[in-house]
C-alpha cells in the first residue's frame, strides 16, 4: 500500500490536549471486524467483551522525564534536549534529540539547573537532527539518574503546545507502568483503572505484560510514498517465559487474546514461532506492520485514534481492515471523539 492511502483531514480541535476526568471514561468505539458494525460506548464497558479466562496484554514500560532545558556554553542560547535512549550508563553516554539543531556542533558544552552545574557535551551527531551527549558527572551511577530525572519533565508530544502539569505526572503513565525506558506513553493503556483492573481480575480475565521501552520511532513521519521503503527506528522489547506461558495456554484453549496498544501487538508479532505462538525475546525490534498483514496471536486489539499517515495508523488498518478502519475514522470525526495520547479509544474485536 500506498503513504498516501492513509491521509485524512483531521480538525485541530479533536487533538485531545488533556487527558480526561477519569481514565475509564473516555469514549470508545467497538468495531466488529465480522460483520463491520460500530458501536459507540464508554471505555469501561470494554468489560462487557471479554470473559473469565481471556487474556489482556499489556505493555508495562514506564515513562521517564526525557525532556531538559539547558544553556549553550557563551551565547546562553536556551536549548530543548529530548532524551531518546542512554548508551552506555558508566560513560553518561546518551542520545538525544536537540532543538534548534542548527545551533548545536560537536563539543559544544550544554548547561542545566538553576545554577547550572550539571554539564553535558556533544560528542556526535549522530542523525541530521540528533546528536550524542556525554554527561560529566563523577557522582555515583544512581545519583547521576536522579538528577537527571529531577531535571527533566514529563515529555507531553509537541501538538499539545503547554507545559505539563503536576496531573500530567501521573495521567501521562499507566498504571501498570513498571520498567522506565519510554519517552512516550503506551497511549492505549492510559484508559485502564484501578477499579477497571479489579473487575476484569474478578470476571477471571488474565493479564500477561511485556516491556516495549516507546521511542519516537513509532512516532516518526513516513516520508516514502512506497511503505516498503520505510525503516522503523528500533525499540527494545523484553518478553517473558510467563507471559508467553499463559498468553500459549489462552489460544490453546481458544479464548481471546486483546494486545492492548499498537506496541504491545508489534512485540508480541516480533517473536512468534513458525506455528503461531509467542516465544520469549529480548532485544529489539523495528518491525513495520502495515497492510496486509497476517497476524499470529492476538485476536483483538485496543488502541487509540492516530494521526493521519502515521504508522500506528498503519498497523490499526492492516488489523481491522483497511476500508472499514477508514470508514470507522470518518465516522469518529463526524461523532467528535478525542484523537491522539489523551483521546478515546478503539476495540478492535
Amino acid at each position: 500500500m500506498k503513504l498516501s492511502a492513509f491521509k485524512y483531514d483531521l480538525p485541530e480541535e479533536l487533538l485531545s490536549k488533556h487527558p480526561s476526568d477519569h481514565r475509564d471514561e473516555s469514549r470508545l468505539m467497538v468495531v466488529h471486524r465480522d460483520t463491520g458494525k460500530i458501536e459507540h460506548k464508554i471505555f469501561k464497558d470494554v468489560l462487557d467483551y471479554f470473559d473469565e479466562d481471556d487474556t489482556m496484554v499489556f505493555n508495562n514500560t514506564k515513562v521517564f522525564p526525557a525532556r531538559m532545558y539547558g544553556k549553550k556554553e557563551k551565547t546562553g542560547a536556551r536549548i530543548e534536549v529530548f532524551l531518546l535512549r542512554e548508551l552506555d550508563g558508566e560513560s553518561r553516554l546518551w542520545d538525544v534529540l536537540v532543538d534548534p539543531a542548527r545551533k548545536i556542533r560537536i563539543g559544544n558544552k550544554l548547561y542545566f539547573g538553576d545554577n547550572e552545574e550539571f554539564v553535558a557535551e556533544v560528542i556526535d551527531n549522530t542523525t541530521s537532527r540528533g546528536r550524542t551527549l556525554r554527561f560529566l558527572y563523577d557522582g555515583p551511577y544512581e545519583e547521576f539518574r536522579e538528577k537527571l530525572n529531577k531535571l527533566g519533565e514529563t515529555p507531553l508530544p509537541k501538538y499539545m503546545e503547554r507545559e505539563p502539569t503536576t496531573d500530567d505526572i501521573d495521567r501521562y503513565q499507566t498504571i501498570y507502568a513498571k520498567h522506565e525506558g519510554a519517552v512516550a506513553a503506551p497511549t492505549a493503556g492510559l484508559h485502564f483503572s484501578r477499579q477497571l483492573m479489579k473487575r476484569f481480575e474478578i470476571k477471571g480475565v488474565n493479564f500477561a505484560e511485556l516491556t516495549l521501552h516507546v521511542g519516537l520511532g513509532s512516532f516518526r513521519m513516513v516520508e516514502v510514498e512506497d511503505l516498503t521503503k520505510h525503516k522503523m527506528d528500533s525499540e527494545e522489547v523484553i518478553i517473558t517465559q510467563e507471559a508467553c506461558d499463559l498468553v500459549n495456554k489462552t489460544k490453546r484453549n481458544k479464548k481471546r487474546i486483546c494486545a492492548v496498544g499498537t506496541t504491545t501487538m508489534r512485540s508480541i508479532e516480533t517473536s512468534v514461532s513458525t506455528d503461531y505462538f509467542l516465544k520469549p525475546f529480548d532485544g529489539w525490534t523495528n518491525k513495520f506492520v502495515f497492510p496486509p498483514y497476517e497476524f499470529a496471536v492476538a485476536d483483538s486489539m485496543i488502541t487509540n485514534f492516530h494521526m493521519p499517515e502515521s504508522t500506528l495508523l498503519m498497523m490499526t488498518c492492516a488489523f481491522g481492515g483497511y476500508d472499514l478502519i477508514m470508514e470507522a475514522y470518518k465516522i469518529a470525526i463526524k461523532e467528535k471523539y478525542n484523537f491522539y495520547s489523551y483521546g478515546d479509544a478503539m476495540l478492535i474485536i
